[in-house]
C-alpha cells in the first residue's frame, strides 16, 4: 500500500472514484485532463495504491501569493473508493498533501467541499480544517 504520483494509465480507476463523488461522464475529458494536470508543476495528482489497485486520489493544486509571505495549496477533489473508507487512507493521504505543502512554502491548505457531503465535512473537521469567510464564485460558461 502506497502514496504515488498518478499515471495516465490510472485514469480508469480516477474516473471511478469521481463518480463515487457524483462526477459521471467524466472519461471523456479525462485523458487530457490528466495530462494536462501532470504536467502542470503547480499540481500534484496522487493516488493510493494496494494490491487491489488505486482506491483513493488527491488533486492538490499550489498557488503563489503575492501579498503575503507565505503561499497556498488548495484540495480541489479528493476520494476514497467506498470499500475501503474508515481504514486511514484518507487521513494518511491528506497528511501526505500537507507535507508536501510545508516542503513548497505554504502556510496554509485549503478545501472547497459542497455542502451536501456532510461525511466529508467530519472529516476535514477531524484534520484540523475550519470554516473560512464567504466562497465566491462566477460561472464563465452556460453548462
Amino acid at each position: 500500500m502506497s502514496i504515488r504520483s498518478a499515471r495516465l494509465s490510472d485514469g480508469p480507476a480516477i474516473e471511478q472514484l469521481l463518480d463515487q463523488l457524483g462526477y459521471t461522464g467524466t472519461g471523456q475529458f479525462l485523458p487530457q485532463k490528466l495530462r494536462r494536470m501532470l504536467a502542470d508543476p503547480n499540481e500534484q495528482l496522487l493516488v493510493y495504491e494496494t494490491t487491489a489497485g488505486v482506491v483513493a486520489f488527491i488533486s492538490v493544486h499550489f498557488i503563489p501569493q503575492i501579498a503575503v509571505a507565505g503561499d497556498f495549496a488548495r484540495i480541489s477533489y479528493f476520494s476514497v473508493a467506498d470499500a475501503v473508507r474508515g481504514q486511514g487512507i484518507g487521513r494518511e493521504m491528506e497528511e501526505y498533501a500537507v507535507m508536501l505543502a510545508k516542503e513548497r512554502g505554504c502556510d496554509r491548505i485549503e478545501v472547497h467541499c459542497h455542502s451536501r457531503r456532510v461525511d466529508a465535512h467530519r472529516f476535514y473537521s477531524r484534520q484540523g480544517y475550519e470554516e473560512s469567510p464567504k466562497y465566491l464564485m462566477k460561472r464563465l460558461t452556460n453548462s
